[in-house]
């Protein structure tokens, strides 16, 4: 019966931002722009960190697989919905809702995770910098990345086990550019308020407490900076600042959509524009101009392929002589 009642909705049609087309021509420069640049900045870090032997520490491990995420995260929904936005009739298919939920909540469940890996990367590094090292070992490091992929996983796949046996006769329209789990959960024809309760605990409450934890972690932090001034405080405390920007970034957006008491507001999904958009591009901004280390390392990298282009020049034209 659940499986016959399902397949009476084969698709979900989205309603989108805006009927304008004046709008819709702004947002689609904006939208491409915004993700262009994204993909770009993080690829950047990615290749600077993986080239450089200057940035080959756990700071700057955990940094390259957060631009990992960040591109897999902004590319879940974005092409999605720039391909939709001059359409009328904007549709995904049942199976595809159901994937693009969860490999959203997979991401983000993963970069959650490796949000607090580098709050706690920090902290040895500031608060323990003797140990740091032995803390931050190659295996520590890479039991943080499986980890962080596995609980990401664990925290989809937890909620959708649920979702995907649910009844779905109509009616089939979601009020946004993308598939969200609490708008789902009310297109089924049953009461949903247990799975609804479930959802805001595993997601509202798991993302409020991390960000909890993060600012305390943070605070604690500073003050251990602060007692111990040094001549390498304000380098400390501008790494930090940047760490500070990307959680307040990341953690803004999700706890609005999981823990706001009316989940009739339009703002979630305009919400949901930066933080599909707007996060995975400030990241590498934030991680480039804030961080000196990264310049420097952008900068050899970039001379490293002048001079490799240069002789690849030369040795053209030696053949051609």
């Amino acid at each position: 019966m659940d499986g016959m009642n399902r397949s009476i909705v084969s698709e979900f049609v989205f309603l989108g931002l805006t009927n304008s087309w004046a709008t819709q021509f702004l947002l689609f420069f904006f939208t491409v722009l915004f993700y262009l640049a994204s993909m770009m900045g993080n690829l950047v870090i990615g290749f600077t960190v993986t080239l450089d032997a200057h940035l080959h520490s756990p700071m700057y491990f955990l940094l390259a697989n957060l631009s990992v995420t960040d591109m897999a995260f902004c590319s879940i929904t974005a092409p999605k919905m720039i391909y939709d936005i001059f359409k009328k009739h904007k549709t995904i298919s049942f199976w595809g809702c159901i994937t693009q939920i969860f490999f959203s909540h997979a991401v983000g469940g993963t970069e959650m995770v490796l949000l607090i890996a580098m709050a706690f990367d920090r902290y040895v590094a500031i608060c323990k910098p003797l140990h740091y090292l032995t803390i931050m070992s190659p295996r520590v490091c890479l039991f943080f990345l499986v980890s962080s992929w596995i609980i990401g996983l664990i925290h989809s796949l937890v909620q959708l086990v649920f979702v995907v046996d649910l009844p779905f006769c109509g009616p089939n329209t979601l009020d946004s550019f993308y598939c969200d789990l609490p708008r789902l959960l009310r297109l089924a024809c049953m009461n949903t308020q247990e799975l609804e309760f479930m959802v805001t605990v595993n997601s509202g409450l798991i993302s409020v407490g991390s960000f909890v934890l993060l600012v305390i972690s943070y605070i604690f932090i500073l003050f251990t900076v602060w007692k111990h001034s040094s001549g390498g405080s304000s380098k400390a405390l501008s790494t930090l600042s940047a760490h500070v920007t990307v959680v307040i970034l990341f953690f803004g957006p999700l706890m609005f959509f999981y823990t706001w008491p009316s989940p009739a507001s339009h703002l979630d999904k305009y919400l949901a524009i930066f933080d599909a958009f707007i996060t995975p591009f400030l990241n590498p901004v934030i991680y480039t101009f804030r961080n000196k280390d990264m310049k420097v390392a952008m900068r050899r990298l970039y001379s490293r392929l002048k001079h490799y282009r240069k002789q690849l020049g030369c040795e053209d034209g030696t053949r051609d002589a």
